[in-house]
């Protein structure tokens, strides 16, 4: 990030609130009355627009005066992260951006951020009884999920190194040895709250925690498991990166000189599983729906969002369009996208609790079509070998097993296996954009003169490349893309 101040602007800081401009929102508690109840680890751009948004609603009204947060990395890379948001005396402005408008409030539920990597300084804060809910956004990658089955890989060299180690160096390598010393002392388990965008969050934190207790302690393994609470949840804000255009608006448009701001969407929502072994703020009195089973929620917003996404991405970068918005305005891009939720995506969702599913997904569209937001067609085309197998693969087996048509999400799979060929339809090269790519490009351009190559891929088709139908689709749209281009193929569907 570069700095970017104005004459005019105020320095976030706390003994600066007051002489923020009118229109800014601002903590109406006092920080001195806060008390640390959660150990966060990963506060960037998500946790700030979301997890801490709700904790500041709770704060505003009275609530949970001691539950703030004390942030956490180990990531080297979040060292200019923290050393801003030190200075700001952790204090995060954030911008909720609707077409034509936008409006900033100041979250001040941070109370400390700890040292960058200094694991001593971590455990110390894990093993602190006051300590009740160690919550994470470490992204996909932080949880060493097994390619093949996408559950916990104990063999991973950075967690089998966690077996002999004298000082951790995971995230979950710290989680068991501070609840090994929490056991030890007599101390309740904290709760391990994931809040990454991941099917069955809580599970997948679960596998993790006590698969790498078992390389150190069996018995540590099953108290664990026994003890510990790993609420499932379903997080949702759309919270692009900061860029130089949102470090411009900080300034001009809301009078704030804040080196670390975060942009978002106005829509927000949390779905969270009631299992928490140590107590926990009450999040529904902020908007959090606190429910027993999370998996109906989860289900729509991974087929529905998420699918969406990447129902829009790939056709747009073949376009070379640059922001969603602008393929949402393309009618081709939308047409397509809307055709496929409805016929194929939303069938395949079972009912959710207390939603309606068609208004769920035009608010999905709402969404999509913000300007404000800025969020890239790069940032949804990032890892398709990861999400696709879980944003879209299953759907595709669902309809399949029922003996539906899959004739437009076997195209938006086409559309990914031609982008990964390397080149859009201008001849210009794309950015390599997921950690396969060194096996992705090779199937893809072998795809041009054999289809079938792309879809023998176990990691992330599984065994749907047998079925005849979905293959003899794929590879007609496939041909057509290479054949006709991505335009010419959108309008055939959007007739056909």
């Amino acid at each position: 990030m570069t700095a970017q101040t104005s004459s005019s602007a105020v320095a976030l800081r706390l003994n600066t609130l007051q002489d923020l401009p009118a229109a800014v929102a601002r903590p109406h508690y006092e920080r001195a009355s806060l008390s640390a109840g959660i150990l966060h680890i990963g506060p960037g751009n998500f946790h700030r627009s979301h997890q801490a948004v709700y904790l500041d609603r709770l704060m505003n009204d009275g609530h949970a005066h001691d539950w703030a947060i004390v942030g956490a990395s180990i990531m080297p890379s979040d060292q200019r992260l923290r050393d801003i948001l030190v200075e700001q005396d952790y204090l995060t402005t954030v911008v909720e951006q609707v077409d034509g408008a936008s409006s900033a409030q100041v979250t001040g539920c941070m109370i400390d951020y700890l040292p960058v990597a200094d694991t001593d300084a971590i455990l110390a804060a894990m093993c602190s009884p006051d300590t009740r809910i160690v919550s994470m956004t470490i992204t996909e990658g932080g949880y060493f999920l097994s390619a093949s089955t996408g559950h916990f890989d104990p063999t991973h060299p950075a967690i089998a190194g966690e077996a002999n180690a004298d000082t951790p160096g995971t995230v979950f390598g710290l989680l068991v040895v501070a609840l090994r010393e929490r056991r030890a002392a007599g101390t309740p388990p904290f709760t391990v709250m994931s809040c990454d965008n991941l099917p069955h969050n809580g599970r997948i934190a679960r596998e993790a925690t006590v698969g790498t207790a078992r390389l150190i302690d069996e018995s540590l393994a099953d108290w664990i498991d026994e003890n510990v609470s790993f609420p499932n949840a379903m997080v949702d804000r759309i919270t692009p990166a900061t860029g130089e255009r949102e470090l411009g608006s900080i300034v001009d448009d809301h009078g704030i000189d804040d080196q670390a701001p975060v942009f978002c969407e106005k829509f927000m929502q949390w779905v969270l599983e009631d299992n928490f072994s140590n107590g926990r703020p009450p999040f529904e009195l902020a908007g959090v729906q606190i429910v027993p089973d999370v998996t109906p929620f989860e289900m729509l917003k991974i087929r529905v969002l998420n699918g969406g996404h990447a129902l829009i991405a790939y056709p747009a970068a073949l376009l070379g369009i640059e922001f969603a918005h602008d393929a949402m305005g393309n009618p081709l891009i939308s047409g397509f996208l809307d055709r496929v939720e409805r016929e194929e995506v939303i069938p395949t969702v079972p009912p959710v609790p207390n939603t309606d599913k068609a208004q769920y997904y035009e608010t999905i569209v709402r969404r999509f079509a913000n300007p404000a937001i800025g969020d890239t067609i790069q940032r949804l085309c990032h890892d398709g070998s990861n999400r696709q197998p879980k944003f879209i693969v299953p759907t595709i087996a669902d309809r399949l097993a029922e003996g539906h048509s899959v004739s437009g999400l076997a195209l938006g799979c086409a559309f990914w296996c031609r982008y990964c060929a390397g080149t859009d339809e201008q001849g210009n090269s794309i950015t390599p954009n997921d950690t396969s790519h060194a096996i992705l490009q090779p199937a893809a351009l072998a795809a041009r003169a054999r289809p079938a190559t792309w879809l023998e891929q176990p990691d992330i088709y599984g065994d749907l490349g047998e079925n005849a139908a979905f293959a003899a689709t794929f590879e007609a749209a496939l041909n057509a893309i290479w054949a006709d281009g991505t335009e010419a193929v959108l309008k055939r569907f959007s007739q056909s």
